[in-house]
């Protein structure tokens, strides 16, 4: 995946939802949590639950999620499933990368008319709002 234009080209929109898919498999709180949990390394999913006071099917399938899009793997462990973040440097970079983003932006996003705090869908392209502030300067 490469979502830097070389040479003034614009990037290839294969590459483009690879990244769009990455970003998304990063978008929900929980899955989030998990992943932040994972950096202090190997859980179960019963830590998991304990730890961060979901419901064991939630773990679960956030894991399943997780581990599907190649951010997670497990190893069996008796009769329990331990899981580990497959490249914990680079998620903590990109972790931290967001985290410096939202200071700078002042956390504009969670305004987001479309995607910000308290969205439940993800609109389709001709369904985008615009930001009454936003608006504003158009």
């Amino acid at each position: 995946m490469t979502m830097h234009s070389c040479a003034g080209e614009a990037p290839d929109g294969s590459d483009l939802q690879v990244a769009a898919a990455m970003f998304h498999s990063l978008s929900d709180p929980s899955r989030l949590a998990i992943l932040q949990h994972l950096t202090l390394g190997e859980h179960r999913v019963r830590d998991l639950t304990e730890h961060l006071g979901l419901a064991q099917s939630t773990v679960s399938a956030h894991l399943a999620c997780l581990r599907e899009c190649g951010l997670v793997v497990s190893r069996p462990q008796g009769r329990a499933s331990v899981f580990s973040l497959v490249s914990a440097p680079e998620l903590l970079a990109v972790l931290a990368t967001a985290e410096r983003l939202l200071e700078t932006t002042g956390h504009g996003v969670a305004l987001c008319p479309n995607y910000g705090v308290g969205t439940t869908v993800n609109p389709a392209p001709e369904a985008l709002r615009v930001h009454a502030s936003v608006g504003a300067l158009r």
